[in-house]
């Protein structure tokens, strides 16, 4: 049976929660780790009418790019619509589990998705970069015990390099120690010397893992009091960044690049902030959401356009004093990221061996109409 932490578990190994900015509820909103998953749905939102799909279609566990729960609850008062929103996700056993900045930071996550969409190439982050927290483990032990001891920090996920796994160095050498009153040693006798044949191991590891590796060193190693050196490394994890920049592979008109935004999004109409819509353009930034107070890094960076969402009135002077073109598709046109977030948990219910079912909400989520 699967359950939404083995989906959960293989999720945060592609969008990891330290990715996340500062504040943002991600995880499990609501149910329970533990809860078998029989079918899942994707959705950009969480609203009440995605909520009665789900049940409609005995939905087990709903997996959405905003969170259901931006702030906490101070009085269960279920005569307000969000309240009877969660009521009826408890009632019904259906879990909730929100994906967001750490999506949008995610290499190969949200804002690629987007870049994607538009036909950019050679994209790179807007914002960041963020980097993985890396530790770097020296132990010392037996070198008849070594090979026990790095097998077992391997299986508790240290020693991954890009696209290695398994790294460690080793290096041997003569260890000494004088085993006093009270000890009870692996090797040696109460206060005579004793030289040991050690090998010192090195292993690195993410900063998620550094609870599980300690755990598996102390299990894996013989001594009763282990010597070991743990120190933070940098430059060496994963970077990572919100946003993307990148190019068009033909110059465009800012007019013929608002005609492909509202053919990529399926959107009839958007908004666009020119000093000049004849202009040509090729450089372009895009930040899924609300991005509008990062132009300034959008300019930095020399694009030509920015796309993004909800740009208020006095931001849209500012940008169009700079001479920056914005294009404003709304927020909702993150939606993008539900057939992507599909393929991605269909891929994983195969290669995993999960028996779940995986839809896509089929319900338009926006609530701006246009007219």
């Amino acid at each position: 049976m699967t359950t939404v932490n083995d989906i959960v578990n293989k999720f945060e190994k592609f969008a990891p929660k330290w990715l996340a900015e500062k504040g943002d509820p991600v995880g499990l909103q609501l149910g329970d780790l533990t809860q078998t998953v029989h079918k899942m749905m994707v959705s950009l939102d969480v609203r009440p009418e995605t909520v009665q799909e789900a049940i409609k279609n005995n939905v087990d566990f709903i997996f959405a790019h905003h969170p259901a729960m931006f702030h906490p609850i101070h009085s269960f008062d279920l005569s307000v619509p969000q309240n009877q929103m969660y009521a009826k996700l408890i009632k019904h056993n259906i879990s909730v589990y929100a994906a967001h900045t750490n999506l949008d930071n995610a290499n190969g996550g949200m804002n690629d998705w987007l870049a994607d969409k538009l036909g950019l190439k050679h994209t790179e982050p807007l914002l960041g970069p963020k980097t993985e927290k890396m530790y770097k483990l020296a132990v010392f032990v037996p070198v008849k015990a070594a090979d026990k001891l790095r097998q077992g920090l391997i299986t508790a996920g240290a020693g991954n390099i890009g696209n290695y796994s398994g790294c460690s160095f080793s290096i041997q050498g003569q260890g000494r120690f004088i085993p006093q009153e009270g000890a009870q040693p692996y090797l040696g006798t109460l206060g005579q010397e004793e030289t040991v044949a050690e090998e010192k191991v090195e292993v690195t590891f993410p900063a998620e893992n550094k609870n599980q590796v300690l755990s598996a060193m102390y299990a894996n190693h013989p001594y009763e009091r282990v010597v070991y050196d743990l120190y933070q490394i940098e430059d060496v994890g994963e970077k990572c960044g919100m946003g993307r920049i990148g190019e068009l592979s033909d110059t465009m008109s800012v007019e013929e690049f608002v005609a492909q935004c509202k053919e990529a999004f399926q959107i009839p109409t958007l908004r666009l902030i020119s000093p000049d819509v004849t202009r040509k353009i090729k450089r372009v930034a895009v930040l899924g959401g609300s991005g509008s107070q990062f132009y300034t890094n959008a300019l930095a960076k020399k694009a030509d356009v920015y796309v993004t969402g909800d740009v208020s009135y006095h931001t849209a002077h500012d940008m169009l004093a700079s001479g920056l073109n914005v294009i404003d598709p709304g927020h909702h046109f993150e939606w993008i990221c539900q057939p992507e977030l599909k393929r991605l948990f269909s891929q994983w219910a195969q290669t995993e061996n999960w028996s779940v079912d995986v839809i896509t909400t089929k319900i338009n989520t926006d609530p701006f109409l246009f007219m």
